[in-house]
């Protein structure tokens, strides 16, 4: 008989085998195969007071921004994500590339949402990836509430950093941030609104430190990073914010660039970095001051008037072990709030490191990105929102984008017929603005050149998921053929989340050798919200069913085909049709007997 600790479900019984086996993974032992990490995460609402005013946020197992995600390159990642919110969610991994498996991107155009009440199980591996990224939720505005937190995926040990191991790792979240609840955002941008100024920005979810009295009231908790004189470390910085960008210092400190969204970067020194929304940047921060007192962290919004410079500015204490006082005087400059050149030329600075290895032993330089021959040019344009069919939206070459209620993944997989058009127009039409399923027919192994020319008056950040794209331009003003003559061809950065500034356009190249369906989105929230979004489709004519994995054992079916929907028992806190689930049986029951020694009779 089992012991009483056992004899509650089967179920349970083998999440116990199961998280076992996982740990077994993570020392090599076990399947032989690549290792396995396991998180459960509940996502639910709790309540907070960033900026002094208590309000409902998105925690993740209660932490708010939630728990770091931490794996090796080629590692197997098994998230298991319990909604307990009141409506449908979705968790998007920034960055992760989910080679050949766009199932698990997270976002509505491959997958249905998870219900209220229910878990699913995200599976996946971070194949060929290093460096650092981000997870946030990518519907119904939830964004707004938090939900966010950041991913680190580390070097394989054959593989050697291109600095110096840090003596430490933190990792600094910033945002701009609203007293109003993403229920009552979303109805305003629902209704044609607009959000208006942010009411503050945040450091690690907290309010400012109370540097003025005149302009930091009292109660706000601020954020306090914690150091030792004389030591190194790794600051991973990501701008989870909804759409401004913030400009990043840390007071007498130098910020050492080295990687952005998984790419080693060359190797230089910042007093303070232009970070936008969705993006991430890793620095070495050497605490050579010092310790008469404190040192302030600041993230102040860029391109913000006189009227509202102060209020977007949040600021954290940096704190030595030793140190003999608070900050104080005033915070440290940056760079003039209105100066976009500036803002440009620090961009262009940011360089691919050619001789550094990443996630494989050879320099990333070794993919010749400026010696392939480009096969398709898409000009993206967008525009201020205007009004279509009585409703504010958002466009990009004329089309504003709307979310069937059969993702496009599924129904590309089951042949579903009118729910999407592969007619995405690769320039701006001469037609009036439409509200239309319409995606991007990509080319397998193609090699996609796209411009992003920004017509609007504010900046904004596009990402594409499944990929990590060459940076290659920007420049202001309206791009032409002849502006191809300025491309850096040699170490434009890879990464998957840009910059165009209002009045100007940014240049990608992108190899689009993974195969699914992918989405290009503005990272601004609002933008995003109102249809600031394509998917770009990408299809192996030749063997794709060989090269793109099946569709999940435990996937969710709505829309068209919600009657293959079989009802989930809400009790399960794993979902036993993930891939880690599938480990032979009599293989975990042996390892499980073999670790504690329990005699079945």
């Amino acid at each position: 008989m089992l012991p009483s600790s056992l004899s509650s479900t089967s179920s349970s019984w083998w999440v116990s085998c199961l998280r076992f086996v996982l740990a077994l993974s993570l020392l090599g032992v076990g399947s032989g195969g690549d290792p396995y990490v396991y998180y459960q995460w509940e996502v639910s609402y709790i309540s907070a007071s960033p900026l002094g005013v208590k309000q409902q946020v998105i925690g993740i197992n209660g932490q708010f921004p939630g728990p770091i995600l931490s794996a090796t390159t080629n590692w197997n990642v098994v998230v298991d994500i319990k909604n307990n919110l009141d409506e449908p969610f979705l968790m998007t991994w920034n960055g992760l590339q989910q080679r050949k498996n766009s199932w698990q991107d997270g976002v509505l155009g491959t997958t249905c949402p998870i219900p209220s009440g229910w878990n699913w199980t995200y599976a996946f591996q971070v194949k060929d990836q290093i460096g650092s990224f981000l997870y946030f939720p990518s519907i119904n505005f939830l964004k707004a509430a938090g939900g966010y937190g950041g991913i680190i995926i580390n070097n394989r040990d054959i593989i050697p950093l291109p600095f110096g191991l840090p003596d430490g790792d933190i990792t600094i979240f910033i945002s701009d941030w609203y007293i109003k609840g993403f229920k009552d955002l979303r109805k305003t941008i629902e209704e044609g609104g607009d959000l208006g100024t942010p009411d503050g920005v945040l450091i690690n979810g907290f309010g400012p430190y109370h540097y003025n009295e005149s302009l930091v009231p009292d109660g706000i908790i601020y954020e306090t990073i914690n150091v030792d004189p004389g030591k190194t470390y790794r600051i991973r910085v990501h701008n989870v914010g909804f759409s401004s960008s913030l400009n990043f210092r840390i007071q007498n400190h130098n910020l050492f660039l080295v990687e952005t969204e998984g790419s080693y970067t060359v190797q230089q020194n910042y007093t303070n970095m232009d970070i936008h929304v969705g993006q991430s940047y890793s620095f070495l921060v050497t605490m050579d001051q010092n310790a008469i007192s404190d040192y302030y962290v600041v993230a102040s919004a860029r391109f913000s008037n006189s009227t509202t410079r102060d209020r977007l500015t949040g600021v954290a204490i940096l704190h030595y072990s030793n140190s003999q006082g608070p900050a104080s005087g005033p915070l440290p400059d940056g760079p003039d709030e209105g100066d976009t050149y500036f803002s440009m030329n620090q961009a262009r600075s940011i360089r691919w490191n050619v001789s550094a290895g990443a996630a494989r032993p050879n320099p990333q330089g070794s993919f010749r990105y400026g010696e392939i021959t480009v096969t398709d040019v898409y000009v993206l344009l967008n525009r201020p929102a205007e009004v279509i069919n009585g409703q504010m939206r958002n466009t990009l070459n004329g089309i504003s984008y709307i979310a069937p209620m059969t993702p496009l993944k599924l129904a590309q997989q089951f042949d579903v017929p009118g729910v999407y058009k592969l007619d995405f127009p690769n320039r701006m039409m001469n037609r009036p603005a439409k509200v239309d399923t319409s995606i991007i027919n990509g080319t397998y192994k193609g090699f996609m050149e796209i411009i992003f020319q920004n017509n609007d008056t504010m900046i904004q950040s596009y990402h594409m998921d499944g990929y990590a794209f060459f940076v290659v331009g920007m420049d202001f003003g309206i791009w032409t053929e002849n502006s191809r003559s300025t491309y850096n061809k040699w170490d434009g950065v890879a990464r998957s989340t840009v910059q165009v500034y209002p009045g100007a356009w940014t240049a990608i190249l992108v190899y689009l050798d993974n195969v699914g369906i992918w989405n290009l989105r503005a990272e601004n929230l609002d933008t995003w919200y109102r249809g600031q979004e394509v998917y770009v489709s990408v299809v192996n004519p030749e063997d794709s069913n060989k090269r793109e994995l099946p569709v999940p054992d435990n996937a969710i079916f709505c829309g068209a085909l919600s009657s293959l929907q079989k009802q989930q028992s809400h009790r399960f806190t794993f979902s036993e049709s993930s891939s880690v689930a599938k480990l032979n049986k009599r293989l975990l029951l042996w390892l499980f007997i073999s670790w504690t020694g329990i005699i079945f009779l």
